[in-house]
């Protein structure tokens, strides 16, 4: 039987790439998204997935054609950046909006379907910047790590249904997310010009770093496993930076990534 997965953000970018390679795999993939950007062998259905009501319609339209939901890829999200002190309140929650509560609005629509049919796979998108938190990139780091918490605490919780849940953290990937990243460099001069250098240096490294297609692939054979790790660090880079983290101690550790992001 042909797994079932659902792909959110899936128009574009890594969720693009996941869906894809998920279809590759022989799965019958549904895209959620506000776009339609057709993708062939891939079913649109459009949904905002901070519309709680429109989000269970979109996954119940799934299921009834379908008759099961195998497979939930919550990769939905953006970026903003700048100062946190200077962030309009109204972007630090559109942040959270999408990143952390879209995604639960998601899950609590897809967990039901799993649970009456004995089991299913939730993997959602977190990033590096979830572990190593990066300045003048607050909220997104905030919301990245709440996403890892969520993730962790979900997976106790519906283990004894044959759901397994994870979280995926990719670093630095060449897609659209850099071009989509909401900036604001208010008060750049009051920090002395470390805004703009930390977003410039964040986005040359993403520009430059893995490429959409191999990051979708490594999801998607992620979310094809039954089970396995709770955090997935993508990158041998990113894996050693996971690992460092976890033996530094965070003063040194925290002061690394400043040295870097905040100078």
């Amino acid at each position: 039987m042909n797994k079932v997965a659902i792909v959110t953000g899936g128009s574009g970018g890594i969720g693009r790439c996941t869906a894809a390679a998920l279809k590759n795999a022989g799965c019958i993939v549904y895209e959620f998204s506000r776009r339609d950007i057709p993708a062939e062998g891939i079913i649109h259905i459009s949904a905002d997935v901070t519309d709680a009501a429109g989000t269970a319609a979109a996954v119940a339209q799934a299921v009834a054609r379908e008759g099961r939901i195998d497979i939930l890829i919550n990769n939905a999200g953006f970026g903003i950046s700048g100062a946190a002190e200077l962030t309009d309140s109204a972007d630090s929650h559109a942040q959270l909006e999408l990143n952390l509560f879209g995604m639960d609005n998601v899950t609590r629509a897809v967990i039901p379907y799993m649970r009456e049919q004995g089991g299913g796979r939730i993997v959602c998108m977190s990033s590096i910047a979830g572990i190593i938190p990066i300045p003048f990139q607050l909220w997104y780091s905030v919301s990245k790590a709440a996403v890892n918490a969520y993730a962790l605490a979900l997976a106790n919780e519906v283990r004894p249904f044959g759901i397994s849940v994870c979280a995926v953290m990719p670093g630095d990937i060449a897609s659209g997310f850099t071009a989509a990243r909401k900036k604001s460099e208010t008060g750049d001069e009051i920090y002395g010009g470390r805004i703009a250098r930390s977003v410039a240096l964040m986005e040359r490294d993403e520009r430059t770093g893995m490429q959409p297609e191999a990051a979708g692939a490594r999801i998607a054979k992620i979310a094809m496993k039954p089970g396995g790790k709770p955090l997935y660090a993508l990158g041998f880079a990113y894996k050693a930076a996971a690992c460092a983290v976890k033996l530094l101690p965070r003063r040194l550790s925290n002061r690394i990534v400043g040295g870097i992001y905040a100078k």
